[in-house]
């Protein structure tokens, strides 16, 4: 009997070609798949995101925007921001936090979940 499936890489890194330009640190949404590039990525030439990992990112400022260590965040395109809300569904799934963050904090620590 053959096998079914074939090992291709680890998984912490999936390849990733681009319509236009990444800088590193951008965070990258392809349908569920959210991923961080660590390097910078030039527009139609494969590079990797990272779909593993623990990242600082963005997150909002001010009344009410405090983010729990272990909670759920998800990404917010939009507003390039992580957010516990997953607006219905289209804020997608990021990961869970591994630091709590203030009001006052512009950034989150997360821990990247598929």
């Amino acid at each position: 009997m053959m096998a079914t499936a074939t090992y291709v890489q680890h998984g912490d890194a999936i390849d990733y070609t681009p319509g236009a330009d990444v800088a590193a640190g951008d965070v990258v949404v392809q349908g569920e798949l959210v991923g961080i590039a660590k390097t910078a990525i030039a527009a139609n030439l494969i590079g990797a995101i990272a779909v593993s990992g623990v990242f600082d990112v963005p997150k909002a400022t001010g009344a009410s925007t405090a983010i729990t260590a272990g909670a759920n965040v998800y990404w917010d395109a939009t507003n390039s921001v992580a957010t516990t809300d997953d607006d219905t569904g289209n804020n997608k799934l990021l990961g869970k936090t591994a630091l709590a963050a203030a009001d006052g904090d512009a950034t989150v620590r997360v821990r990247l979940m598929q």
